[in-house]
Order: structure tokens, then sequence, then C-alpha cells
């Protein structure tokens, strides 16, 4: 019969040690067989884990009030609305209709440049309009249908409120919408070729060609003007 026995002791150096009797047959005698060893090595102390960086969690986006939006927006809205549709009434339509836009959509906006999103509900809504108008002329109404008498002030009068040349003005009253939308937004608002781009939704080289042209536009219309000027006054 083959024994198989193990014992635990204690090493002098405090080692663990588990004794295993060797194979085979116990000599005659009933002599304790020689035993073998096997050292245990102390367990190894537990690495701590290197600590996790947190992002910071960003506060949440609170989206300003009506109050707040008119307050700080309503003036700037109106002069690119002004300078856009060349009147008054229209400058205040586009105006109401741009902040009831706004109104709807400001639960919903995604954080980035509030004004950005502001010129390009502005200009949309304008190139709305000329586009309606544009198929009612087509329709037979005559050209000044949209240009009626009234009470308001005088151009000039808005023209200073809104620090822009009268002349200025009526020449980009005679650019084509597009044209028009995109001079404006670059020489008269300031924005960028890329800004221009995303607000009109067209392509760089589209907001290049706009430009360029209606600028030469502009340009021809103002000499025109200078000149019955100078005649007027000779």
């Amino acid at each position: 019969m083959v024994i198989s026995a193990a014992a635990t002791v204690e090493g002098n150096n405090g080692d663990v040690r588990h004794v295993v009797p060797t194979e085979g047959q116990p000599p005659a005698g009933g002599a304790v067989p020689p035993m073998r060893t096997q050292t245990t090595e102390p367990a190894a102390e537990p690495v701590a884990a290197a600590p996790v960086a947190v992002a910071p969690v960003e506060a949440a986006w609170t989206p300003p009030s009506w109050d707040e939006v008119v307050r700080e927006h309503a003036d700037r809205v109106y002069r690119l609305a002004y300078r856009l549709s060349g009147n008054q009434h229209d400058a205040e339509d586009l105006t109401q209709e741009t902040f009831i836009r706004v109104f709807r959509s400001l639960a919903s906006y995604k954080p980035g440049t509030f004004e950005g999103w502001l010129h390009r509900i502005t200009t949309n809504l304008f190139l709305d309009m000329a586009r309606r108008r544009s198929r009612l002329r087509m329709e037979g109404l005559p050209e000044d249908t949209d240009r009626l008498v009234g009470d308001d002030p005088s151009p000039e009068q808005v023209y200073s409120d809104t620090h822009l040349d009268p002349d200025l003005q009526s020449a980009l009253d005679e650019l084509p919408p597009e044209f028009r939308a995109a001079v404006v937004l670059c020489d008269v608002e300031g924005l960028s070729y890329d800004e221009i781009g995303a607000t009109l939704g067209v392509k760089l080289g589209t907001v290049r060609s706009r430009i360029h042209r209606g600028r030469q536009a502009l340009r021809a219309s103002l000499e025109r003007r200078a000149e019955l000027a100078r005649k007027d006054v000779g």
C-alpha cells in the first residue's frame, strides 16, 4: 500500500514548509520514510491600483430667459434686419419673427456661438421673404407693392441710427438677395467666410463668388450715384 501524507512545519527563518512523503513502500520496521519538502514563498504585497483620473462634470447649460435674449441681442438683430431689408417695416417684422423662432427653439439649442445662430435665423428669414416676394412679382404684382408710403421715420433717420450711409444702403437694396446677404454679413457685420458659409448653408467657394460679384455690383452702383450727384451740383 502507498501511503501519502503531508505535514506542515515552520522553518528556522519563519518560512512555511509543506512536508510531503516520498513515493514507494515504507521501509520494514515502521521507520519513518524519508521526507522531501516544498518551500512556499511569502505572498507578495498587493499592489495598489493607480488612481483613475475623473473628468470634471460640466455644469448643465441653462438657457437664458426671454428677457435676457431680447435685452442683449435685439439691437443687433434689428440692425442686421434693416441692412438686409432696407426699410424699417420689414426690419421690424424680421426682428420679431427672429425672436419668435429663438423662443421656440431656445430649450433645444446646443451651446455654441449664440450670435452666429441669430445671424443664421435672421438671414434665412430675409432670404425666404425675398423669395416669396420674387414669386409674387412674377405673378404680375407691381414692383413697388412692398414699398408703400407710410408715417415711418425717413430712411435717413434710420440710417443714422444704424450708422450706415444712405447711398450704401440704397446700393445694397439693388443687389440680388443672396449677394446682398453675403456682402452685409462680410463687410458690415464682419463675419468670416467660414461663418458666412455656415449661416447661408453654402460652400466656401460660393461665399467667395457671391461676395466678389456683390462688391463689383455695389461699387458700380456707388460710382453711378456719385456721378449723378456731381452732375446735379454742376
